[in-house]
């Protein structure tokens, strides 16, 4: 079966998940991002799923509206267009910094000051990680 050449194509799953990355690290709702943009909240999901394409007008007002340049939304999307991102697990990186609990844990560990303390931290959950890999 040929992919729908009108479906989605893997930049605006890639540009739509990067707009979701950054309103959940500004932690803002979809309802919030579509009254700034002027759409509903359910049009903000289609944009983040990438089912619905973002036009140029819009993802400059969502650079604004987002607090970051228009080339963030494009970031790393070489990488995963190419095929490269398959290599080194940066696929499972992107999927857990998509995910709400990564965002969550990269926000907390990124106010975490003490080199320390961060090490530490780092340790714990890789003894976790391996612990579960036993079980």
């Amino acid at each position: 079966m040929k992919p729908n050449p009108r479906g989605p194509s893997s930049a605006d799953v890639h540009v739509g998940s990067r707009v979701r990355l950054r309103r959940q690290l500004l932690k803002m709702s979809q309802e919030k991002l579509g009254e700034e943009l002027g759409v509903t909240f359910q049009q903000v999901q289609k944009y983040e799923r990438g089912s619905n394409r973002i036009g140029a007008g819009r993802l400059y007002k969502l650079s604004k509206v987002l607090d970051v340049p228009v080339s963030f939304f494009f970031e790393g999307l070489d990488n995963q267009v190419q095929g490269v991102a398959e290599t080194s697990g940066s696929p499972l990186v992107y999927d857990f910094i998509q995910s709400p609990d990564g965002v969550a844990l990269a926000e907390a560990f990124s106010r975490i000051t003490d080199v320390k303390v961060r090490r530490k931290v780092l340790e714990l959950v890789r003894t976790l990680a391996d612990e579960q890999e036993d079980v």
